[in-house]
């Protein structure tokens, strides 16, 4: 009788959206090193892969073929349960944070409406600071698991960067969270749908909030966890083949889900820029394909964003990175933060 009472419905369409977000995340972050490579040899008047396929589309399967195929080394001396778990953990950890995105309003399908987000929990900007807070491990297992002190010591560097960016990006949420009075994504959406963009409110809460993407994602000028030129190949120098894969493609994942969130926090989301949907007279299925296409369209301008400063900025000296972390970002979120406050205490009066 217990059996007659589950939703079969409802794990059903659970199961077709993570299926659909796992794969979207997986092929936008293959073709997001493609699209990097080839917009580094426009920037430095280059060709970039040209060679696999038409243009060079099917270079991704090559590099991913290639990961695959070789030979599969483990350390004699590493921790080899620890060692298949650091890259385990970061490609987990980079693939979970999508689980609270909104990615455009219900489909209306056999008539019930489907909701484009896998779980619209009461407390979605925790889950996401929960979660990318985990991905710290990932780097600190694989740096010490590997026995070598140089994947150690940058092991190390690479955490002490991770948390330390943390505290800012947090801080800079607050102040966000004073505008939309709600942790949840989905009212934080709806919040800008009916409104304008927190960006308006807050861009120097954006900007904190974009300085620390880059460094949680590793990019540069903040790519110091894998400076080879400083500790030899970084905290994965031990890795080959499909784990060392898992590595590089957490970060493009990463980049992926951060230029999410930064969407859905600060640019409305799935919402379409200066018209009121309402008036067009579309069906709701429409507008959900239109607003998912309008959130993509917003990712795919900041990883563009991540890719242009990354052949753009040189990198940071590890003093400079710690410095702007602890004595400029975290000094101007509490006052981005104080400032806030202030101006909603003297507009309610």
């Amino acid at each position: 009788m217990h059996l007659l009472s589950i939703d079969w419905w409802f794990i059903l369409e659970k199961l077709v959206l993570i299926s659909f977000i796992l794969v979207l995340s997986l092929v936008i972050a293959m073709y997001t090193t493609y699209a990097e490579r080839k917009i580094a040899g426009w920037m430095q008047d280059r060709l970039g892969p040209n060679r696999a396929g038409p243009w060079g589309i099917l270079q991704p399967l090559a590099d991913g073929g290639k990961l695959f195929f070789k030979e599969e080394i483990i350390p004699l001396v590493s921790s080899k349960f620890l060692f298949i778990l650091g890259p385990s953990l970061a490609m987990l950890t980079a693939m979970l944070t999508s689980a609270v995105i909104p990615w455009g309003t219900p489909l209306h399908l056999f008539g019930k409406d489907v909701p484009l987000q896998i779980a619209d929990v009461n407390i979605g900007i925790l889950y996401i600071f929960g979660v990318v807070s985990l991905g710290v491990y990932g780097i600190m297992i694989g740096g010490w698991a590997s026995n070598n002190k140089f994947s150690l010591l940058a092991a190390i560097r690479g955490a002490s960067q991770m948390i330390s960016y943390e505290l800012a990006m947090g801080l800079a949420l607050i102040a966000l969270l004073m505008l939309t009075g709600s942790l949840q994504m989905s009212v934080i959406v709806e919040n800008q749908y009916n409104h304008v963009w927190h960006v308006v409110y807050q861009p120097l809460g954006f900007i904190i909030f974009f300085v620390c993407a880059l460094a949680e994602c590793n990019r540069t000028p903040f790519d110091l966890p894998e400076a080879e030129n400083e500790l030899n190949f970084g905290y994965h120098q031990e890795y080959s083949s499909m784990k060392l894969g898992f590595y590089l493609f957490a970060e493009y994942i990463n980049m992926f889900i951060s230029s999410a969130v930064m969407a859905t926090l600060f640019f409305g989301g799935y919402d379409i820029p200066f018209v009121n949907e309402t008036q067009w007279g579309l069906s709701q299925n429409v507008l959900a394909i239109l607003g998912f296409v309008v959130l993509m369209m917003k990712i795919f301008f900041f990883l563009f964003v991540f890719i242009w400063i990354r052949w753009t900025i040189p990198r940071f000296r590890y003093d400079q990175l710690m410095n702007l972390g602890w004595k400029g970002l975290i000094p101007l979120s509490l006052a981005n933060m104080v400032i806030t406050a202030l101006v909603m205490l003297l507009l309610k009066k």
